[in-house]
């Protein structure tokens, strides 16, 4: 592994829309985390990831996982934590964990060398994502484990019918065609356990989560961190104007505002 090693901030070039330079990126980060990383955990203790395991996080943004993958590997194992920009990674560094400047589209991973590979929201955004899931499974050993977490935005939307608090934000609609014109698969998450199966993975299983957010919440945070750092970008497309724009971000104080986050599907599965 050492030539994925590396000693300074590494930035790999990449279109990904979100990037880790927006001044956005820590209350994103921040919203994942706290949504998001109890569930990951659970999987990933239900896996049996132990000490003395070979763990790789691809696309780790602020490391939290990778954090928790190091402290429960220990002393005898070892992380390898990436990113097209690691600039929130550096701090993890250690004995234990190595930090790499990688894309995951084109660059290659060591075969057959971990217990685990594990990523969130990353393949949706990748175009080449279908090499980039062959080359995770590649990395696993014989036994080894991979977990793969993605959205599926297309299957709940608002619906005010339903509940007059749930309103579909044009703002919202601006950055699904965004991200979509970048090459974003808005429904991969559902599409995961199949691929898993169809790669020939054994032992697949799939799960999902769908939460209500409301004004206040990590979820509204992230919502609204991500319209910001989109705005300039969804206007220039004439998705959105700047006047429905300011409406909608004051839409997110709204107490009675409510919408059904994107599900959020974990799929795993074992190399044979």
């Amino acid at each position: 592994m050492g030539i994925y090693d590396t000693t300074a901030i590494e930035v790999v070039h990449s279109d990904y829309m979100l990037a880790n330079k927006g001044k956005e990126a820590p209350i994103r980060f921040a919203a994942l985390a706290a949504v998001y990383d109890p569930q990951t955990i659970r999987h990933l203790d239900t896996l049996g990831v132990a000490r003395g395991w070979r763990c790789l996080e691809v696309g780790a943004g602020s490391g939290t996982i990778a954090k928790w993958l190091a402290d429960r590997v220990g002393p005898t194992g070892h992380v390898l934590v990436t990113d097209v920009d690691t600039r929130f990674l550096e701090p993890l560094r250690g004995p234990a964990l190595d930090v790499c400047a990688h894309d995951i589209a084109s660059d290659a991973l060591p075969d057959a060398e971990f217990d685990l590979t594990h990523t969130r929201l990353v393949l949706m955004h990748v175009r080449e994502r279908d090499a980039a899931l062959a080359r995770m499974i590649s990395s696993l050993k014989m036994g080894g484990w991979l977990l793969v977490e993605e959205y599926d935005s297309c299957s709940i939307p608002p619906d005010p019918t339903l509940c007059s608090g749930e309103v579909l934000l044009q703002t919202h609609v601006a950055m699904l065609r965004l991200l979509e014109d970048g090459g974003v698969n808005r429904r991969y998450g559902r599409l995961l356990s199949g691929l898993l199966r169809e790669s020939g993975l054994t032992s697949v299983g799939a799960s999902a989560q769908l939460f209500m957010w409301q004004s206040g919440s990590p979820g509204i945070a992230m919502m609204r961190a991500n319209f910001e750092q989109l705005r300039e970008a969804m206007i220039e497309a004439n998705y959105v104007t700047p006047q429905q724009f300011d409406e909608d971000l004051a839409r997110l104080n709204n107490p009675s505002f409510m919408v059904p986050s994107s599900i959020l599907w974990s799929a795993w599965g074992r190399r044979p």
